[in-house]
């Protein structure tokens, strides 16, 4: 039985149905939100919030954990270039040094305040182990790609539905499909991911349209640019969720939307690599796609800041638009919360502190000069434009504390570091 915990003093940015934003309490009992408000009694623990921020637990919607320890490994290249040092990395990884970047990852993650991230890698039950040391959630989706284009052993798409058989019943885990792109993927591989999701409810991300490259060479070989390409083959529905998303056209914008789909806005990511292109988010909102927030993964981004991805966000689309009023800051914390939750078939369960969702929370510091003043008025523009990823204090996912004080709970910060460095240094001496 999860112990009680009594969340006493917070300035309560619910992100309800009517983005309530309360002073108050949050008990939570059996994992589970129970009351909110001035809540009267204890708990077997009590955390002080001290009036600080206290928010749903973030949603990362794109990374790759695994790839944490190969940051800064391929920086400052022409695109081209980077992705040929990356997939040589790549290539030949163990399941050892993938254990130490997921670790690694996670242990990020955690401490910044996400409680729930999916994955797009291969070696996901490697991925899972991590995912499940540390206490958070991991909605891990095994790549899948036409078999003359992988690395792996055996048929991708063979690999992930095994993977899924093994995990769909794993309370950490929700095993879904990750489609690499349209690039390495036939109508085959993603009709057949289709069918899979059809019968098991499956989440299917992919990359879509991240370069300028990869969608005029996809018309050029179709006809049609990616997203019209997976519209006419009858592949989009609600369970996709596109990665970057950043070269569409109004056209596919209004597919996206009539399939209710999702998609996962990764700037940094994009303007790490001079891709080019700001994903047109206004539209998106307008023609009504579901718009999430994500980091990718530590070689094109550095970091799992989601702080920082929606600040970033709203900037970038606030200064290539001219307009300060567009992608406000409740947006931007909608984009990373229920809007997350959406994305993943996870709206009744997380995304909002509500009474019977589970308690996946984040409690920010109360000593921090950074969220400081804080009122009723100001707390969302706060968390979105002010705070970072150091401001957060403890965190809840599963109704546990798992960040307490800034410190893991279940996983060790020495020889997590320790480790990591050790496996970056093994990948770059064998690469040397």
């Amino acid at each position: 039985m999860a112990r009680s915990v009594l969340i006493r003093n917070g300035t309560i940015v619910t992100q309800d149905s009517g983005r309530r934003v309360l002073s108050g309490d949050v008990l939570v009992e059996g994992g589970i939100i129970t009351e909110i408000g001035k809540v009267r009694g204890g708990a077997d623990e009590e955390i002080d919030a001290m009036g600080a921020p206290v928010l749903p637990g973030l949603i990362n919607t794109h990374c790759h954990v695994a790839m944490s320890i190969m940051k800064g490994m391929a920086d400052d290249l022409p695109f081209n270039d980077f992705l040929d040092r990356v997939f040589a990395i790549d290539s030949d990884r163990q399941d050892k040094d993938l254990l130490a970047g997921s670790r690694l990852g996670c242990l990020e993650l955690l401490t910044g305040g996400t409680t729930t991230f999916v994955d797009l890698y291969y070696s996901q039950d490697v991925i899972a182990q991590a995912v499940k040391e540390a206490g958070m959630c991991g909605v891990l989706c095994w790549a899948v790609l036409d078999q003359q284009f992988t690395t792996q052993s055996g048929v991708p798409l063979d690999n992930c539905k095994s993977f899924f058989s093994r995990f769909s019943e794993d309370r950490n885990i929700v095993p879904g499909i990750g489609l690499q792109g349209v690039y390495v993927c036939s109508e085959e591989t993603f009709m057949g991911s289709r069918d899979f999701s059809d019968r098991t409810g499956a989440l299917m991300t992919f990359h879509l349209s991240e370069t300028r490259g990869e969608v005029y060479e996809h018309k050029e070989k179709t006809g049609k640019r990616p997203a019209d390409w997976l519209s006419s083959i009858g592949f989009l529905n609600e369970r996709c969720l596109a990665a970057h998303s950043a070269w569409l056209t109004i056209g596919e914008v209004r597919a996206l939307a009539k399939a209710k789909a999702s998609i996962s806005s990764c700037p940094v990511s994009n303007m790490k690599l001079a891709t080019g292109g700001v994903a047109p988010i206004p539209e998106m909102i307008r023609e009504g796609v579901n718009v999430t927030v994500g980091t990718d993964g530590s070689t094109t981004n550095n970091s799992l800041d989601m702080f920082g991805e929606m600040k970033t966000l709203a900037l970038l689309q606030k200064s290539s638009r001219w307009d300060p009023t567009v992608v406000k800051a409740q947006e931007a914390l909608d984009f990373a919360t229920v809007n997350a939750a959406k994305a993943l078939g996870m709206q009744n369960e997380i995304g909002s502190i509500e009474v019977g969702k589970r308690a996946d929370i984040v409690i920010m510091d109360g000593r921090s000069p950074t969220l400081r003043p804080i009122s009723l008025e100001n707390a969302v523009s706060n968390v979105v434009y002010s705070a970072g990823r150091g401001d957060v204090r403890s965190v809840l996912c599963f109704g546990e504390v798992v960040v307490r004080d800034r410190v893991p709970q279940n996983l060790d910060i020495g020889s997590v570091i320790e480790d990591g460095q050790r496996a970056m240094e093994a990948i770059s001496a064998n690469k040397a």
